[in-house]
């Protein structure tokens, strides 16, 4: 049986969740929101990204909607200006007799820029952990594709559905893969890893194969490990040693969640191209990103219908229990539950 009260459980703050990626954040204030947190982020002169209650102490308006004034980041409303820590720092129609208003103040979120993505915590002592990461991002040797999954659900519907390989039912069209078999799952406090054995569609080991992502006729069955693993709050697959995909998780809501799924294919297998000059494979690298979005976006696609119809149904029907033969789900939902804060 399926655990229905999952999909009551908040997330834990003490992570680093992704909230955008860096190239959404350029010359103007960019609202986003976090486990029912507005946030702002921006830049300031020198490009580093910094990030605030989304909210003007003021009228209570968000501060998204304003500009960057000299570092600070201005309201529309009325133009009172906070610094990057958060603070009020100028209200342009004070009187000469009239002051700052004390302790006005709003909150400062711990925030990274890594691998090009804007990573935030909401929970405390942020030293203490590290974001997730993807070193991928800017190895020459992987080209990336990026896909954005937002669906009115809770978040632990997609991490089920991401590590479920057997729902590859449903990408029969899409999947880079088919016949997977579980072989085994190990579990920490914070992670679960899934071995499944599958046939791939895809073997990149020469430079005429990459063609296979265009043209299906091309393409011959052959075995391949295929291994997911949930390293809480994100997710991480490999296929053999061709693909790697990320899913980095911004929970919005209990019934709306956001997520940034990453596509790398593998040019490890190119030795010679590893002789050209840096620049030529830079350039060769940002030429092919996006190369796989029409698969992409495919699969996402048919898996946020399915998964906005698991939420409405819980939605109508909470008390039902889903049946499951994965293993793996279990394991998932033990580990969602540990990191869960109680229920109040």
């Amino acid at each position: 049986m399926i655990n229905s009260n999952i999909r009551q459980l908040e997330i834990n703050f003490n992570y680093w969740y992704v909230v955008a990626s860096s190239k959404e954040v350029k010359n103007q204030p960019l609202g986003v929101k976090l486990w029912n947190q507005n946030i702002v982020l921006f830049r300031d002169n020198s490009g580093t990204i910094h990030a605030l209650e989304d909210r003007c102490p003021h009228r209570q308006v968000k501060l998204s909607h304003g500009k960057i004034i000299e570092n600070n980041l201005e309201c529309a409303y009325h133009g009172w200006q906070f610094n990057p820590q958060g603070d009020c720092v100028n209200v342009p129609y004070l009187d000469d007799n009239q002051k700052l208003p004390k302790n006005c103040k709003i909150r400062q979120y711990p925030v990274k820029e890594l691998d090009g993505f804007i990573w935030l915590f909401l929970g405390e002592n942020a030293t203490e952990t590290q974001p997730l990461g993807v070193p991928e991002w800017d190895d020459l040797n992987y080209i990336a594709t990026v896909s954005v999954i937002h669906y009115q659900g809770h978040f632990s519907f997609l991490i089920e559905n991401l590590m479920d390989m057997y729902h590859g039912h449903l990408h029969q069209d899409w999947q880079a893969w088919t016949d997977a078999k579980l072989d085994k799952i190990e579990e920490t406090e914070n992670r679960v890893d899934a071995y499944y054995q599958a046939q791939s569609y895809y073997k990149i080991d020469k430079i005429w194969s990459i063609s296979q992502l265009f043209f299906p006729s091309l393409r011959q069955l052959h075995p391949e490990p295929l291994t997911v693993s949930y390293i809480y709050p994100h997710w991480f697959s490999t296929l053999g040693e061709y693909f790697k995909i990320y899913c980095l998780f911004c929970p919005i809501s209990l019934t709306e969640t956001r997520a940034y799924l990453i596509h790398f294919t593998s040019l490890n297998a190119f030795w010679r191209l590893h002789k050209l000059p840096i620049k030529f494979r830079k350039f060769v690298k940002d030429l092919c990103f996006g190369s796989a979005q029409k698969l992409l976006d495919g699969l996402v696609q048919q898996d946020i219908l399915m998964i906005e119809e698991e939420q409405q149904a819980y939605l109508q029907y909470p008390q039902r229990q889903g049946y499951e033969f994965n293993r793996t789900i279990k394991s998932v939902q033990r580990l969602i539950q540990h990191q869960a804060p109680p229920l109040t």
